[in-house]
């Protein structure tokens, strides 16, 4: 049996660096703010990483290194991207055996546009990591105390099917979703939601996931009775809440190098967190030092934490419950 099984998206990443890019406020960007190059001329680099990602295999990462037994479930063509991918999960320790290997497709490739700030525009291409059904997941084979999901690419009723076999079969639930399964809103999801133990979101998701602006809707809107609903908020800390309290942690205040695999880091740290110590506040320390190793990193998996941090360490994280 395996501690955790991480289920979602692996892809290539390759982090582009540069003191080039320009950032402009305009409301025609989503965020307010767009990340831009000069139209037609050549941009230099400062640095340029390749790496691999996607919310699965990331978390997968952060699990084996802390000393579980850990397997992924994922979707990769059967190119070199994906060939690479594979033999990365394997140096970490990782199961890759319930890896889906797709004759003749290609696998997912993210681009990341990264400012000096740590902060990131991703030109993503899904390839066949957005493209899960039922048949990808081994239903008699997933024996793990933990399932964590990931971005499913929007396929809610796989969602749905993965939390209520799990709550089936004594198995507890993490879930990170992703932006097309936040698109659908927390009514669509509610049914998904009573069974999952750790939703995992961030600030900007939880608002458009949710409808709300303020957190104690929001935390409203998307708690049920004894799950963990964390909603992390860049450098201005994290929440999480549980049966009607909400804690806060500001971090320590480490410099970030890349926001990169943060939200991935943060999640699977905490879920960590209660694998090992069923303690609230220990999970909350372990994913603040988890997701601020990351930043302080090119790449996400390149800082997670390689062994358990120290008790001196884990009591440098402050919370307090608001």
């Amino acid at each position: 049996m395996f501690d955790v099984i991480t289920i979602g998206a692996g892809v290539k990443d390759v982090l582009l660096l540069s003191k080039e890019f320009r950032f402009i406020e305009s409301s025609q960007f989503e965020t307010g703010i767009g990340e831009c190059v000069s139209l037609g001329t050549k941009i230099e680099l400062d640095h340029i990483v390749h790496s691999t990602g996607g919310g699965a295999t990331n978390a997968a990462a952060t699990f084996a290194r802390l000393g579980f037994r850990t397997s992924t479930i994922c979707r990769v063509g059967d190119d070199a991207a994906g060939r690479d991918l594979i033999i990365d999960l394997q140096r970490e320790g990782i199961n890759t055996t319930m890896i889906v290997r797709v004759a003749g497709g290609a696998t997912g490739y993210s681009t990341l546009l990264t400012a000096p700030s740590g902060e990131r525009t991703v030109l993503l291409y899904r390839g066949v990591s957005g493209q899960f059904s039922t048949k990808d997941i081994p239903w008699d084979t997933c024996a793990a105390k933990w399932i964590y999901i990931t971005s499913l690419g929007g396929n809610l009723d796989l969602t749905k099917k993965l939390a209520t076999w799990a709550t089936k079969c004594g198995i507890q639930v993490a879930w990170n979703p992703g932006t097309k399964e936040i698109a659908k809103g927390v009514v669509h999801l509610r049914p998904t939601l009573k069974h999952v133990r750790v939703l995992t979101i961030n600030r900007e998701e939880a608002e458009k996931f949710t409808g709300e602006k303020s957190l104690p809707n929001m935390f409203k809107a998307m708690a049920t009775i004894g799950n963990f609903v964390i909603i992390t908020d860049g450098v201005n800390g994290a929440y999480i809440h549980q049966n009607g309290m909400t804690f806060f942690s500001p971090g320590t205040g480490v410099h970030s190098k890349s926001q990169t695999g943060a939200g991935d880091a943060f999640g699977s740290g905490f879920v960590a967190g209660m694998m090992k110590t069923n303690n609230l506040k220990t999970a909350f320390a372990i994913a603040i030092l988890n997701a601020e190793s990351v930043i302080q990193q090119i790449g996400a998996k390149a800082g997670l934490l390689r062994r358990w941090p120290t008790a001196k360490q884990i009591a440098k994280v402050k919370i307090k419950a608001l």
